[in-house]
């Protein structure tokens, strides 16, 4: 009963009892584990079960939790380094290494989230452009920013939210929503709009309406329009970055976006977030030009460590590790369309590398927001109840993605398989 007191408990003092609301379960109808340690890809709560993770603290996790070498880079920096508000010598260091090896990347600013990252980005696209409107896409969602929370994934759409309360008429005005993978919706868009367009941000592998990768034709008429009406591409990996290649989701694509947010895994599972693109529009940010964005704890010491060890061990070990993740994301994705076809449980799964959502639909693709509308909820609630009760975690939410890691084995994905076995609707 722990978990339910501590949970009841919260409820006191922090609204609804978390700091990000799907954390709650509430769509679910359950308390949510409390989770006190993990190691590895295996979670405990504070009753002492053990989980295996498929969460993975909404992607960051890449090499599993509490990895060695970024607690070692942690523990020895906090000797000597908590936070300055200063430059430091890590924070160049950070800077280089996305510099270095990322496409497309010849600047980047440290931020602390990737909705500070995206926001942030936004604001650069329209100084540079010294235009206004921004185009989205209905079911991507990009953070909490004011002009994002419209037509958004993510819990927005897990609690059946339209948008937000507390998000005056004005500050969504300028924002424009297309339909992800519609062509003749981004056309009519720019048509109308394209001589006040600054920039289209697109998940280019869409993670919060469930993993949906954008299609090649589609993501090149982007690209077209952008430099036509001079808009700015702007790609927002902050889930995909680091995870779906080392490269990120931009190396799946032959399109060159413009500016790239980044957050989750560079940040080695602490608070982090960059953005970063052309030099030429990079250095439009104060203090060299005139568009203002500061942070106090951007850069911070800490987490570049933290950052710094995980991103160097994921490049030293890149092929094996994705290799890895590779074969262990096929191996469950296969294992639960056989299942479901013997059980006759209608699913369609989208996985793109580490990346995976289990959609419960009779449709047999998944391309769009409207397709991901046709879910059946009430089957994924009973399909979560009952893969946690048997010791999986996996996202509260019929419209996120899991993640795979490093430290997952074969084992783990054959657990996962024989709990969904037994699961009936």
């Amino acid at each position: 009963m722990r978990n339910e007191v501590i949970f009841h408990e919260s409820k006191k003092y922090m609204p609804g009892g978390v700091n990000s609301p799907v954390r709650s379960y509430k769509n679910t109808g359950m308390t949510p584990p409390i989770i006190k340690s993990g190691k590895g890809a295996i979670i405990v709560d504070e009753e002492g079960k053990a989980y295996v993770d498929f969460v993975l603290a909404w992607g960051p996790m890449l090499l599993g939790h509490s990895d060695k070498d970024v607690v070692k880079a942690i523990k020895e920096t906090s000797e000597s380094a908590i936070a300055f508000g200063a430059p430091t010598e890590l924070e160049l260091m950070m800077a280089k290494f996305l510099c270095k090896n990322l496409e497309n990347i010849e600047m980047v600013r440290m931020v602390n989230s990737g909705t500070e990252a995206t926001m942030s980005a936004i604001k650069l696209a329209r100084g540079y452009t010294k235009k206004s409107k921004i185009v989205k896409f209905a079911g991507c969602y990009h953070g909490h920013f004011d002009g994002f929370l419209i037509e958004a994934g993510s819990g927005v759409l897990t609690n059946g939210i339209p948008g937000s309360l507390g998000v005056p008429e004005e500050s969504i005005k300028n924002t424009l929503i297309a339909n992800y993978n519609d062509k003749e919706s981004i056309k009519e868009i720019f048509n109308t709009y394209g001589d006040d367009i600054a920039g289209v941000i697109i998940e280019p592998v869409a993670g919060n309406m469930g993993v949906i990768k954008a299609e090649d034709e589609f993501m090149n008429l982007l690209r077209e329009l952008c430099d036509e009406y001079k808009a700015l591409l702007i790609f927002d990996e902050v889930m995909s970055g680091f995870r779906v290649s080392f490269e990120g989701a931009q190396k799946l694509f032959k399109v060159k976006p413009d500016l790239i947010t980044y957050a989750k895994i560079m940040g080695g599972g602490l608070p982090c977030g960059a953005y970063g693109g052309k030099r030429e529009i990079m250095e439009w940010l104060s203090p060299v030009g005139g568009v203002y964005q500061a942070g106090t704890m951007s850069g911070n010491p800490i987490v570049m460590a933290a950052g710094l060890a995980t991103l160097n061990k994921i490049k030293n070990n890149k092929e094996e590790y994705y290799n890895k993740i590779e074969e262990l994301g096929k191996l469950l994705e296969d294992g639960m369309k056989e299942i479901a076809k013997e059980k006759s449980i209608p699913l369609t799964i989208n996985r793109c590398g580490g990346m995976m959502t289990i959609f419960f639909t009779e449709l047999e693709n998944v391309k769009k927001y409207e397709d991901v509308k046709t879910c059946d909820e009430e089957i994924f609630k009973k399909y979560f109840k009952h893969m946690i009760s048997r010791g999986i975690n996996i996202p509260p939410s019929q419209y996120e993605a899991l993640f795979l890691s490093v430290a997952h084995t074969e084992e783990d994905i054959n657990k996962f398989l024989e709990a969904f076995k037994e699961f009936n609707i």
